[in-house]
């Protein structure tokens, strides 16, 4: 929130009208001035040129305007507001796009009062970013300078790899708050015998930082889908389930799209 002189205020945009009135009752009683919008088409016509919202929780499935055009025209008009992108849906190709627009965090639907205020606390507090590619090398390092479901993470300071018998253990420190958590992350040595078999290639993008990249995606992913810590603050990589295949996939073939855009112009 603004404490310097007024409260922040929020523009919701969402099109179920249940979720609106929660999000602003929560909202008004911590203190923010909250108008709301049905649509794209209606939030848009409050919005303007944004001088009067200092952040916008926006739906990203709604009728007549996707929530993504609907931030990419936010952006237009006003480069430096901030926004909140609000989906049941969430997928890797659908946040990279969402983050490269702008967007300070993702909720996934259902959520409490309690995710809503902090992830809005989260976006007011930190600035606005955008980036114009995502790198196969930074391709989850996209996640942790934002934020999910009010929380983001790094690689906890001073860390060093810990490995044995070919497993991988990563420390990240996980913000949310005013809170700091250390979480480790395990990739046992057999998974990584998975990945390479399912790349059918021994040789993956990025070299030690392709794991370390896989284990920001499924700390990225579990705090999207609980939006909460993994239990005792480890979480360990058993398989590979189908999002993680799928995020093996994109990253492959982004992979070979650079490979081949670079032989295009040597």
């Amino acid at each position: 929130m603004n404490h310097e002189s007024q409260p922040a205020r929020i523009l919701i945009i969402d099109d179920e009208s249940n979720i609106r009135a929660m999000m602003r009752l929560a909202l008004e009683h911590t203190g923010y001035q909250v108008q709301v919008a049905a649509d794209g088409v209606e939030g848009l016509q409050i919005f303007g040129a944004g001088a009067d919202f200092d952040l916008v929780l926006l739906d990203q499935r709604m009728p007549t305007m996707p929530g993504i055009e609907v931030l990419r025209e936010i952006f237009e008009r006003r480069a430096e507001t901030k926004v909140i992108l609000i989906t049941a849906f969430g997928t890797m190709d659908l946040a990279l796009e969402a983050i490269q627009a702008g967007a300070q965090d993702f909720l996934r639907k259902p959520f409490t009062a309690e995710t809503l205020r902090t992830a809005v606390q989260s976006a007011l507090e930190r600035p606005v970013r955008r980036v114009s590619a995502v790198p196969v090398s930074l391709i989850c390092r996209e996640f942790t300078k934002s934020t999910i479901n009010g929380f983001s993470f790094e690689l906890a300071d001073g860390h060093e790899d810990h490995k044995a018998g070919g497993d991988l253990m990563l420390d990240y420190e996980v913000h949310r708050g005013d809170q700091t958590t250390r979480v480790r992350v395990m990739l046992p040595g057999y998974v990584q015998e998975l990945v390479r078999a399912h790349a059918d290639t021994e040789v993956l993008p990025g070299g030690e930082r392709f794991w370390q990249a896989m284990c920001e995606d499924a700390l990225s992913s579990a705090l999207w889908q609980e939006a909460a810590l993994p239990p005792n603050n480890q979480l360990r990589i058993d398989d590979l389930t189908p999002s993680t295949k799928k995020w093996l996939d994109s990253v492959l073939t982004i992979s070979l799209q650079d490979a081949g855009a670079m032989e295009t112009h040597a």
